[in-house]
């Protein structure tokens, strides 16, 4: 890489990733690499999608290393196309048989007696696992010897020779050789849109620009080789862009400007079998909005980008629908301020003044989940849930969260919520898992107070037992705004709480405003999810009796409906709301004139209790 190559892209059109390269290897600083991230992509050259290794040895190293080499454990070494097919029988005779260690030691006396040589491990984690040295087998042992040995190596640097590895996440790799000052890790992201709008173009060359455009927008957090699969308009198998706009024509026969919104669907279906394609296209669904021509195109291609993203994160993570916004929400009128505030300035673009990260805290069945996912749709934020990662992810624990969070980065701007936080992130006496859970928890941690995500990723967190995380969790910097929910207070609030769960479900009743506040007077105590079942409990009476839910019917749901109360257990969680909140002003006025030793006082005597 010590000449600029020729019949190849100029340094400026190369990746960002392999530029840096290119630069720390010419300033001297390395003549080891590893390659992490996105390495099982497809990089664009020239109209040419390229995998890592055929990058590497055909676009990079090409005219600028005299051999190219891959050495990997299924395929043991390849001398690629660099070499002559006698020097590759040559070289595949004298090392038949020998193992990995003769293909260090031939390929190290090859590096020093003919200089310019570039050799490439592909899934190096295979290779150098992460593991204490005295776990790994002699041959691992062996290669890590021979790979840190060989990045200190002066002579091997001066005759002009590259060891390049590439793995996933580098908690695959043993981090001995990573700290290695010679050796420099380059981490290879997740399509920008720029990339995302070449690919489209290559891939689907006939699709109206404004789609591309359209669909470079929507598709954040797409790798190139997934964008193929959903809009490559001929592929290796399955049917092709006629085919698929003919089956989708048949479906939406009948309907207004059927043939255009099979042409446009057929764009975006690639790779779908026939059954898929039906259970996809909705002839019932109402029609794209005229003023959104693509809105139709935009729901399913936002669908297939959950089905590939939740199965390229390995089901350990869940998009999250919210059907509702906060108008939908009864009651909670300090906390809807609050977050619509927030909203308005993850909408408007301030990312400067959007708080990195928000805690939900406050009793069980106090509305949390529901509000939360209110204001989700309220500052149009894409949701993703993390799903029981302590307990998922093991093994290979640290590669899947490095996944999760480059995807997630790569998706912004967007929500990570993480439901029950307490026992995500709660302190552990023990370290039976050989400190994974804390290396996943201390990466969380360092995740949430990067300052690049600010206005792009934002943290919520949600628990009844914020007295169980771990206190630097809930700081400014990682949890800026501390939100508490409490039970209603008011006949009117619960009132209101209710009437709003109904219209939900579509309920209609005559009940009268003040009536309703007269009924719900009465429900001190109970818990929004408790008034959701009453409410529920009312309408499965009036249905029995075939007639609209009125006074009596409530009344008489409410005589025979049982909530569950644990009150000391609910007082406390109340407290330790009131305790974490960060405005004082989102308290029930009850609240809001404790002092904090009073707070504290409160949550000892709470405890003694439970304790007992």
């Amino acid at each position: 890489m010590n000449s600029p190559p020729n019949e190849v892209p100029n340094r400026h059109e190369l990746p960002a990733w392999a530029e840096t390269v290119r630069q720390k290897y010419l300033a001297g600083e390395a003549s080891v690499f590893v390659l992490y991230g996105n390495v099982f992509d497809r990089t664009l050259i020239n109209d040419k999608p390229y995998a890592l290794v055929d990058f590497l040895s055909e676009i990079l190293l090409k005219d600028n290393k005299q051999r190219v080499f891959e050495v990997s454990i299924d395929r043991g070494v390849r001398a690629l196309h660099q070499a002559s097919l006698a020097e590759k029988e040559e070289i595949y005779r004298q090392l038949e048989g020998r193992g990995l260690a003769g293909i260090f030691e031939s390929l190290e006396r090859r590096m020093r007696e003919q200089p310019s040589n570039a050799v490439i491990l592909p899934y190096a984690g295979t290779l150098l696992p992460a593991a204490e040295l005295h776990l790994l087998s002699l041959e691992e042992r062996g290669a890590f010897t021979t790979l840190h040995r060989w990045s200190l190596d002066d002579d091997l640097s001066a005759k002009d020779n590259v060891i390049i590895l590439i793995t996933e996440s580098l908690a695959e790799i043993n981090s001995g050789l990573l700290a290695n000052p010679r050796v420099a890790a380059v981490e290879l992201p997740i399509p920008e849109r720029a990339a995302r709008d070449r690919a489209i173009r290559y891939y689907a060359p006939k699709m109206p620009d404004e789609q591309v455009l359209v669909l470079a927008d929507q598709t954040a957090g797409l790798r190139i080789i997934q964008l193929a699969s959903i809009v490559a308009s001929e592929g290796p198998q399955g049917l092709n862009e006629g085919q698929r706009s003919k089956l989708i024509g048949e479906l939406l026969q009948g309907t207004p400007n059927a043939a255009e919104r099979s042409a446009k669907l057929a764009a975006i279906t690639s790779g779908m079998t026939p059954d898929e394609i039906r259970q996809l296209v909705d002839p019932t669904r109402p029609l794209p909005d005229a003023e959104d021509p693509y809105s139709e195109v935009l729901e399913v291609v936002r669908k297939r980008k959950r089905e590939l993203i939740e199965k390229e994160c390995s089901g350990l993570i869940e998009f999250i629908e919210a059907r509702h916004g906060l108008e939908a929400v009864g009651g909670n009128d300090l906390i809807k301020a609050e977050l619509m505030e927030i909203a308005h300035l993850i909408k408007g673009g301030e990312r400067g003044r959007a708080p990195m990260g928000l805690l939900a805290v406050g009793a069980m069945g106090s509305g949390k989940t529901f509000v939360i996912k209110a204001f989700l749709k309220e500052a149009g934020l894409s949701g993703i849930a993390l799903k029981n990662f302590r307990s998922k992810w093991v093994g290979s624990t640290e590669a899947n969260l490095e996944r999760v969070l480059a995807t997630v980065k790569a998706m912004g701007p967007i929500a990570l919520v993480i439901d029950e936080g307490d026992r995500s992130f709660g302190n552990q006496s023990e370290d039976s898992d050989g400190g994974t859970s804390s290396r996943v928890i201390a990466r969380l941690k360092e995740f949430m107070s990067d300052s690049d995500n600010r206005g792009q990723v934002l943290f919520i967190l949600m628990t009844n037992r914020p007295d169980k995380l771990d206190t630097d969790i809930k700081r400014p910097g990682r949890l800026d705004r501390k939100i508490p929910f409490f039970y209603a207070e008011t006949g009117a609030e619960r009132a209101a709480i209710v009437v709003a769960i109904l219209r939900r479900y579509r309920v209609e009743c005559p009940i009268a405003p003040s009536a309703w506040n007269a009924l719900c007077e009465q429900l001190e105590g109970y818990s929004n999810a408790d008034l959701e079942a009453l409410a529920l409990l009312a309408v499965e009476f009036a249905g029995r009796e075939g007639g609209v839910l009125s006074e009596t019917v409530f009344a008489r749901a409410v005589e025979d409906f049982m909530p569950p109360r644990e009150t000391t257990m609910l007082s406390y969680m109340e407290m330790l709301a009131v305790f974490e909140t960060s405005r004082r002003s989102l308290l029930p006025p009850r609240y809001r004139s404790l002092t904090p030793q009073e707070v504290q006082d409160q949550l000892s005597a709470l405890r003694r209790q439970l304790n007992h």
